[in-house]
C-alpha cells in the first residue's frame, strides 16, 4: 500500500504563489515511481490534469498553466512539488497528487487526499 500526503494549499489573492508538495511512502520493502502528476477539481467540473513529471525528466502541463507552474520532483524523497505562480480566480479548486507505482508485482495508480487552493480576486 502507498500513502501520498499532500500539503501547501491555501488561501491567496490572485497573482500571488503557493506551493504544493506531495510525499510518497510505503510500508513495503519495494516500491518504484514511475509518473508522478497534480490534478484538480473546481466545483461541478470534471477532475483535470495539472501537470506530469515522469521519470526521464519529461513534464507535461496543461494549457491553462503554461508558464505559470512548474511541476518537479526529488527521487531521493518520493516527492513531487508544484510551484504555481501568477494564480488566477480560475485557478481555485482541490488538487490531487497521483502516483503511478510499481511494487514489483503490480503496477497501480495511487490519489493524494486533496488539498484545497483557493484565489480571492
Amino acid at each position: 500500500q502507498v500513502q501520498l500526503v499532500e500539503s501547501g494549499g491555501g488561501l491567496v489573492q490572485a497573482g500571488g504563489s503557493l506551493r504544493l508538495s506531495c510525499a510518497a511512502s510505503s510500508t513495503t520493502s519495494f516500491f518504484s515511481i514511475n509518473a508522478m502528476g497534480w490534478y484538480r477539481q473546481a466545483p461541478g467540473k470534471q477532475r483535470e490534469l495539472v501537470a506530469a513529471a515522469g521519470t526521464g525528466g519529461s513534464r507535461n502541463y496543461a494549457d491553462s498553466v503554461k508558464g505559470r507552474f512548474t511541476i518537479s520532483r526529488d527521487n531521493a524523497k518520493n516527492t513531487v512539488y508544484l510551484q504555481m505562480d501568477s494564480l488566477k480566480s480560475e485557478d481555485t479548486a482541490v488538487y490531487y497528487c497521483k502516483a503511478t507505482v510499481d511494487s514489483g508485482w503490480t503496477v497501480a495508480d495511487y490519489w493524494g487526499q486533496g488539498t484545497q487552493v483557493t484565489v480571492s480576486s
